[in-house]
């Protein structure tokens, strides 16, 4: 992946990164396990970044919506 996790301030997400060129998003979660997410358009990255509730976003818009794999620490 070509970019880099920023933190971000939630009780379930550690770091959110994007590679908007290939639609990846990587997401480091607490539980210190990270997931890589295909095909995720710009504004569904844009939409996790500003809600109020990243975890409830994440829960609702990305997870068992898009494929994704865990990446290997």
């Amino acid at each position: 992946m070509n970019s880099k996790r920023a933190p971000i301030n939630s009780t379930n997400i550690t770091s959110v990164g994007y590679d908007e060129k290939n639609q990846l998003l990587e997401i480091e979660f607490r539980t210190g396990r990270i997931y890589r997410y295909s095909s995720v358009p710009p504004y569904i990255y844009a939409g996790l970044m500003k809600s109020t509730s990243h975890g409830k976003y994440f829960l609702t818009k990305i997870s068992n919506v898009f494929a994704h794999v865990e990446v290997p620490r």
